[in-house]
């Protein structure tokens, strides 16, 4: 026999079956986002229903204004609500190193080590072949744009010539072909490029990294090739 149906069509076994429409739309958004399952989607859903209506909207309207004045910034893509992110727009960083870092996250939590005072580029992901990441998904183009044009920097343009580009991607496969794929992309241009020392470990992310571990990485940075 077929599964009992609800006047709405779900089977009988659905998490969200018995639910009013806009419950049942909630849970299932909410059992969309990373690490969210439907039982912790439900909790989740009952927890914004119990909420006074001000603190409710108030997460509705942090969203809303997340998606609306938050973008990539037009030099480094880091997340910025203005063309140009607060790293890129402060004079007192050293504009002749440049980081470069798979995600706004790892930017982030090499910030919070204190010990960074370089520029940042943003790639938006890694390398990986398998997921059918190739470089043009990523902002490699743009970063290798960044140095020729400091290259190209003449007497009194203002602009200062990038001396190094650091690797801090994170220490996994496609972290290291991403590094090296860099490496050889960025060869041509004589610059040097060095990348964290492997004070993080091996399989690891940035984001979970403490503060001690990411400014050793910092200090103890090596040169590829």
């Amino acid at each position: 026999m077929g599964s009992k149906k609800d006047s709405n069509g779900s089977g009988s076994g659905s998490a969200g079956n018995g639910y009013p429409l806009a419950v049942r739309e909630l849970i299932e958004r909410l059992s969309g986002l990373p690490g969210i399952g439907m039982r912790s989607a439900e909790r989740l859903a009952f927890h914004i229903l119990k909420s006074n209506a001000n603190d409710a909207l108030a997460l509705s309207s942090a969203i809303r204004a997340v998606k609306e004045s938050v973008q990539h910034c037009k030099v480094c893509f880091n997340l910025s609500d203005e063309d140009v992110c607060l790293v890129c727009s402060d004079r007192r960083r050293d504009r002749s190193v440049i980081c470069v870092v798979e995600q706004p996250k790892d930017l982030i939590a090499l910030e919070q080590t204190g010990m960074y005072k370089g520029l940042y580029h943003v790639l938006m992901g890694r390398l990986s072949p398998l997921d059918g990441v190739g470089p043009d998904d990523l902002t490699i183009s743009h970063l290798v744009g960044r140095v020729k044009r400091s290259q190209e920097a003449g007497d009194g343009d203002g602009r200062v010539r990038i001396e190094e580009i650091v690797l801090g991607l994170n220490p996994t496969l496609e972290g290291d072909g991403t590094a090296l794929y860099l490496a050889q992309e960025l060869a041509s241009t004589g610059i040097r490029v060095t990348r964290l020392a492997r004070g993080v470990p091996t399989g690891s992310s940035l984001e979970f990294a403490n503060k001690a571990v990411l400014g050793d990485a910092l200090m103890g940075r090596q040169d590829m090739g």
